[in-house]
């Protein structure tokens, strides 16, 4: 199997494979059911999840109903319980909104809609933030089928100060001028906003690691973890982020999270949040 799912990501066009994957989820979900692995953002459990990996390949990886991965059930989990972001005006004072740490919704505009802008939207994601009446969403892109605006990452088509949070994940690691889209993730946070920038992450490396002169598709799958990626992002990251302007928490959030929860949600124990700030 898992040579199978190497040769498909490695073959298939991402935005194909976006389109594949609706039809072909619902088929992997009921032939994988079972008890052993749950998946948190749909509440589903499994006897296996599916492997994943551009080179090498993790096993129980993908989830058989939303296909999300380590990173995007992680980051569910801590929207969930960390912050506001799921509740509406109408809960802000309940005692759920209350105990989160994190209130995105400020007291003084809990009438109006959060705006999202959200990159290279997870289709596990996408039609859940879609529903929400609690945020305007808005998706964006240069490839995917997903994105409402097509737009360079580099060159945001945005105002600043636009939007009061944003997704961004393992987008960055594809970008060669990483700095320049960091800026501009900046210039459309609003003040007192905040952005989750994910991206692979190599907590080994002290520095991050590029170089433009490795282009074949194999070998950067083999080096930087899949071929259309330019770099691997050491523990500098986060300064790099905080050179930008933003503060930056970095969430080390499997650690309050039940041992016993980390493996059955498949989680990928040490990973860190970039949780960041304007």
């Amino acid at each position: 199997m898992k040579s199978v799912f190497k040769f498909i990501l490695n073959t298939i066009p991402r935005p194909i494979l976006i389109r594949l994957s609706i039809v072909v989820r619902p088929i992997l979900a009921f032939l994988l059911k079972g008890s052993r692995f749950t998946d948190p953002i749909d509440g589903k459990s499994f006897r296996m999840f599916l492997p994943y990996g551009y080179g090498n390949q993790r096993n129980n990886v993908l989830s058989p109903s939303t296909l999300s991965l380590e990173r995007h059930r992680l980051l569910w989990l801590y929207l969930q319980n960390e912050t506001d972001f799921f509740q509406s005006e109408l809960d802000s004072d309940s005692p759920v909104t209350q105990n989160k740490r994190i209130k995105l919704r400020k007291d003084a505009e809990t009438s109006s809609a959060l705006k999202v802008l959200h990159f290279a939207p997870e289709q596990e994601f996408y039609k859940r933030f879609k529903k929400q009446t609690n945020i305007e969403y808005t998706t964006t892109d240069l490839l995917s089928p997903l994105a409402d605006v097509k737009a360079d990452i580099c060159n945001l088509p945005f105002e600043d100060n636009a939007y009061d949070i944003i997704f961004c994940n393992h987008v960055l690691e594809h970008i060669p001028d990483d700095t320049k889209a960091m800026q501009e993730l900046f210039r459309v946070l609003k003040p007192g906003g905040m952005g989750i920038f994910q991206i692979p992450q190599d907590l080994s490396r002290a520095s991050t690691f590029t170089d433009d002169t490795i282009v074949d598709q194999k070998e950067r799958a083999k080096i930087f973890g899949q071929y259309d990626h330019v770099r691997v992002y050491g523990r500098d990251y986060f300064d790099k982020l905080r050179s930008i302007g933003f503060k930056v928490i970095e969430e080390d959030y499997t650690h309050k999270i039940a041992p016993e929860l980390v493996e059955k949600y498949c989680l990928a124990k040490g990973e860190i949040i970039p949780v960041c700030f304007k």
